[in-house]
């Protein structure tokens, strides 16, 4: 599979790849969280296919499961665009995560056979990025750092749930939330805590500083766009 995708093609944490579709996927989601297609873009799949050097059949799949996690949007004309979200849309895609990332994290931490190792060292990579003005790094390492996280807890379709939202966490921190409110030092010293406590097994109080963790972004949401709730 030729795949000339330059600093799209960065691995990602979110989809081990199986297949060419996967992969598709994988490199459509890296491009669109790190901006290389901005909201409101259409993506049609013959230009995708020429540009990746594939059939269109698996861009067009890639696309379809795209639009399950919500990244992009289908209109009745079958045509293709990037999401924009809008202040609302992050509202409630952070009000979904604090029903279920807490209780993904608390049950990862008191498993007793968690390896946050590769949480760590994403933690850190966010603290280095924070120095620099990649914020599309730091918004698509951030979200990794919540993965590493939670997809330790045994209950697939809730990490699976949780993979989707944090695509859209990511791409609401990129076109909507932290472009208004940038909190980078607040969220390393958060992350923190709540990866100390996931390590100790303190598994109740990691699940409550995440809870913490998210109702803090919403309120710093409501506070710099007025949104309510």
């Amino acid at each position: 599979m030729a795949m000339d995708t330059g600093a799209a093609a960065r691995p990602d944490l979110l989809g081990r790849a199986t297949s060419q579709s996967d992969l598709v996927v994988q490199w459509l989601r890296t491009a669109i969280l790190t901006g290389r297609f901005e909201p409101d873009e259409v993506l049609v799949e013959r230009r995708l296919s020429e540009q990746l050097g594939i059939s269109k059949t698996p861009v067009r799949e890639a696309l379809i499961m795209l639009s399950t996690t919500g990244l992009v949007t289908v209109n009745r004309n079958q045509r293709v665009r990037v999401r924009r979200l809008t202040v609302e849309d992050a509202r409630h895609v952070y009000e979904q995560r604090i029903l279920l990332e807490p209780w993904a994290v608390a049950e990862a931490s008191r498993s007793g056979r968690a390896d946050f190792r590769e949480a760590r060292d994403l933690m850190e990579d966010a603290e280095r990025l924070a120095t620099t003005d990649d914020t599309a790094a730091l918004v698509t390492t951030n979200r990794d750092f919540h993965r590493a996280l939670y997809a330790q807890c045994q209950n697939r379709l809730v990490v699976g749930t949780l993979d989707g939202l944090q695509d859209l966490t990511a791409l609401a921190a990129l076109t909507v939330f932290w472009e208004l409110a940038p909190t980078w030092q607040a969220e390393s010293v958060e992350h923190h805590d709540i990866y100390k406590a996931a390590v100790d097994g303190r598994a109740d109080e990691a699940g409550a500083l995440m809870r913490k963790h998210i109702e803090r972004s919403l309120v710093r949401l409501s506070e710099h766009t007025g949104a309510g709730g």
